[in-house]
């Protein structure tokens, strides 16, 4: 199998921050980034300072997780690997959105990634590394959750339960089928409708099982049971955290949170000021009052902000809290407290003996803020190491590149189909209409800026008006270039054709494959040998962006 490599920096949409914490050669703040980021992204550094739980903790940190993982189907690898959590080993965590029918091809790359580095870790350091996935079933952003995107013939389609709730309830929680006949129709259209886009096989089967119109079916357990099939023979530890017990387990952030909010906000405004004014940038906005917490109303199930208000107040929704009233909250209700985005990984790695956090480009943003939460909350930092990125090319596609002798910074720098097509039709002109319109571009250009200079030296106003001119000029030669490229892809109907093709399949609507086109899309055709393939390229010799040629 083919395997071709890019860096970050030739990647779209890489922040400065990501580009320069995965290039180190490249580090301008080399002091700062190591403050944000005590950990290296590539290397078993990492491996070195696990932190050690109590074996109480354990004990009911692995009772929690085999009741739990029942519910998902785990395997007897799953509960090994439960096992070994009990017994003292570490985890390498990574997390996702509970997203409809697995979310888009980058939850199958973060899987992949822990998989591969605590497989790696294990022989690395000699102790035990599970690979263990967080549900992030207590957000609430439910259109963010609701819907996939798989390429049909022509467009991406993107499919949606339309799944409602009157209140900003945590999306895990949510019925599958809305709990209502309508919604039932409606999920047994859209997975229908699914199966015809990836076509009728194990995976569609395995979507049909997995999102069955059972009671209890939420969206977090749909979720768990689709990735802890489809990576059972890894024995991937799934969990959704959002019950009783492990916010128990996670007290400790959450009473941090409430009793230490002054000294950590001032913390994450110093850290926020410290990003901007390296010219990076603060991926949560951090205001005055800002609390790192949501509460649960105990009569709606509402999922609000806490702000912190005078005089050792806090309001939610319409309500206000004392601290006292919070606390007492966090003893005897501790699921109706839940971390927001900087806090989340500390809460995640109370409960959890966390080795290292596997993180997309985002999280990794927020880890820079969420390491001075780490500090006072824990006393210290979990390494967060990079995913793997990757664009999957099948067969057919692959002959498509070949044959235009297409290389994907073309792809990315053309954006769009018609824009591709165009670079098709220039590259298929014929050979004698290349030369002329190169020689014509190239005479028009030196006799222009000879002309240019010559008036300039006259009077600098008629050389302004000269360059005028010759920009005009230059424009009409570069639209007669565009109109003979148009010509070819009129003639010959298989360019456009092939533009579509490749910028559907593998830059969709101007966007990195991996974060549009859903997973099952790849499942379907590759089976139980894509988990496989992907783990194997987790290992990361590439430091950027993979092309895996199918």
């Amino acid at each position: 199998m083919e395997v071709q490599c890019y860096p970050n920096a030739t990647v779209p949409g890489t922040s400065a921050l990501l580009s320069d914490f995965l290039d180190p050669s490249a580090r301008a703040n080399r002091a700062l980034l190591r403050k944000w980021y005590p950990s290296q992204p590539y290397g078993f550094g990492w491996t070195q300072n696990t932190p050690e739980l109590s074996s109480d903790h354990r004990e009911r940190l692995a009772s929690l997780l085999l009741e739990q993982t029942e519910q998902f189907g785990g395997t007897e690898a799953a509960r090994e690997n439960i096992e070994h959590l009990r017994t003292g080993a570490a985890a390498v965590v990574t997390g996702q959105q509970v997203a409809l029918f697995g979310g888009p091809l980058l939850t199958l790359l973060k899987v992949a990634t822990a998989i591969r580095k605590a497989q790696d870790a294990t022989i690395q350091s000699g102790r035990k590394h599970v690979p263990v996935f967080w549900l992030a079933s207590e957000d609430h952003d439910l259109a963010e959750v609701d819907q996939i995107a798989l390429p049909a013939k022509t467009a991406i389609e993107t499919l949606k339960l339309e799944l409602k709730s009157a209140r900003e309830l945590p999306v895990g929680g949510l019925l599958v089928d809305g709990d209502s006949d309508a919604g039932r129709a409606r999920l047994e259209s859209t997975v229908e409708r699914a199966s015809e886009l990836i076509g009728w096989g194990p995976t569609a089967d395995l979507l049909r099982e997995c999102y069955a119109a059972e009671q209890g079916t939420t969206l977090a357990r749909a979720f768990g049971r689709l990735l802890a099939s489809v990576f059972a023979e890894f024995g991937l530890v799934v969990m959704d955290a959002s019950s009783r017990g492990f916010h128990e387990l996670g007290a400790r952030a959450l009473r941090a949170a409430i009793e230490g909010a002054q000294s950590l906000e001032t913390a994450l405004l110093g850290r926020s000021d410290e990003l901007t004014s390296a010219g990076y940038h603060a991926q949560v906005l951090v205001a005055p009052g800002h609390s790192l917490l949501f509460l649960l109303d105990g009569e709606t199930g509402a999922r609000q902000p806490l702000r912190r208000g005078e005089n050792d107040t806090w309001k939610a929704g319409s309500r206000t809290y004392t601290t006292g009233e919070l606390l007492a909250i966090l003893d005897s209700e501790p699921e109706r407290l839940s971390p927001n985005a900087l806090l989340r990984p500390v809460f995640q790695d109370t409960i959890l003996p966390t080795a290292a956090y596997i993180a997309g480009p985002a999280e990794i943003a927020y880890f820079a803020q969420s390491a001075v939460v780490y500090e006072q909350v824990l006393g210290r930092v979990t390494p967060v190491l990079p995913r793997l990125s990757a664009t999957l090319v099948e067969p057919a596609l692959a002959k498509v590149l070949a044959s235009h002798e297409i290389q994907f910074p073309q792809i990315w720098e053309a954006k769009t189909a018609d824009a591709l097509s165009q670079r098709l039709g220039a590259r298929a002109m014929p050979i004698e209409l290349k030369r002329k319109l190169s020689a014509a571009g190239n005479a028009l250009d030196t006799e222009l800026d000879a002309l240019t200079e010559y008036m300039t030296a006259m009077s600098p106003d008629l050389g302004r008006a000269a360059g005028v001119s010759g920009n005009k000029m230059r424009y009409q030669m570069n639209r007669l270039r565009t109109m003979a490229a148009g010509f070819e892809v009129q003639r010959e109907a298989s360019l456009r054709k092939h533009a579509t093709a490749v910028m559907l399949n593998l830059f969709p609507e101007g966007h990195l494959q991996e974060r549009v086109i859903g997973g099952i899309w790849f499942m379907a055709r590759y089976g139980e040998g894509l988990p496989r393939l992907l783990v194997e390229n987790a290992a990361q010799e590439c430091p950027g962006h993979r092309v895996l040629f199918l």
